[in-house]
């Protein structure tokens, strides 16, 4: 509710990620949208895909990540594709989407582990994210 009664140019961001941000804490503030545990997940995705500027990698974070949906693949993620780089696995990502269907209804937490061999190969390259 206080980010909501923010005007959006006080974020230091370019004007349409301000838009975005207040529209997106506005629908909060007031209800209209909700980010807990008892939301429906597929409800959620809808309502943030309305809202201009959120796209399918966001919504589909905010699945993973708020709503603790355990079947969410980001095949157009760069870790993700790091990742199945590095375990051999397709990284165009409508090959990868195929092949994650086999980690149904666990794809999150594959999703995870892809993320950390990525983190792993920066390390092992003395680089970070």
């Amino acid at each position: 509710a206080a980010l909501a009664a923010v005007d959006p140019a006080e974020f230091r961001l370019p004007e349409r990620r301000q838009n975005t941000l207040h529209e997106l804490v506005t629908r909060l503030a007031d209800g209209r949208l909700r980010l807990d545990p008892g939301a429906h997940r597929d409800e959620v995705e809808r309502q943030l895909l309305q809202i201009s500027g959120i796209g399918p990698w966001t919504a589909g974070y905010v699945r993973m990540r708020a709503l603790s949906d355990p079947d969410v693949f980001l095949e157009n993620d760069l870790g993700v594709q790091n990742g199945l780089k590095r375990a051999g696995l397709p990284v165009d990502p409508s090959a990868a989407a195929a092949a994650a269907q086999a980690w149904r209804p666990w794809r999150s937490y594959a999703q995870m582990h892809l993320w950390a061999l990525t983190a792993h190969n920066h390390e092992e390259e003395g680089t970070t994210r």
